[in-house]
């Protein structure tokens, strides 16, 4: 008799603990729904996740490099791609877009110092890690340069 009253009590016992976690469970959605940025918070995800996914499939076309107005929006456009997608925790193509922004910056010692100070260690050290291989990129997406374009 003992022993069928403990599995009675064991039963009462996991059903209402059970039952607790399923309460706590729609209490924290219910409270993560009526947070007034849920939703902001949650088309930022997607349309970062989107971007990500759009730019996992297409390679990076960069600009002509004596089209100095192409490479200045190239270069908005990859910086504020890449801190996107480093927002919402994809490092790899995130670093990845700045590191484009990085290459074709007219001054990118001065970007990296200022990268260093914003950007987190590993985010840094990764950008660092993957520079060298963005130039021969650059190199094979620029024509090779005319006769004339040599002074």
């Amino acid at each position: 008799m003992e022993m069928i009253s403990s599995r009675i009590a064991l039963g009462i016992a996991a059903g209402v603990c059970g039952t607790l976690f399923l309460g706590y469970c729609i209490y924290f959605d219910h409270q993560r729904h009526s947070d007034p940025d849920f939703k902001k918070k949650l088309h930022e995800r997607r349309r970062a996740k989107k971007m990500a996914a759009s730019s996992n499939k297409r390679t990076t076309v960069f600009p002509d490099m004596k089209d100095h107005e192409a490479v200045q929006r190239f270069f908005l456009q990859e910086i504020q791609l890449g801190e996107e997608l480093l927002a919402v925790g994809d490092l790899e193509n995130g670093v990845d877009h700045i590191g484009n922004a990085v290459a074709v910056c007219g001054q990118p010692n001065d970007l990296l110092n200022l990268l260093q100070q914003t950007l987190q260690p590993q985010e840094f050290h990764l950008l660092i890690q993957r520079l060298p291989a963005v130039a021969p990129r650059i190199v094979k997406a620029t024509p090779a340069m005319q006769e004339e374009d040599v002074e």
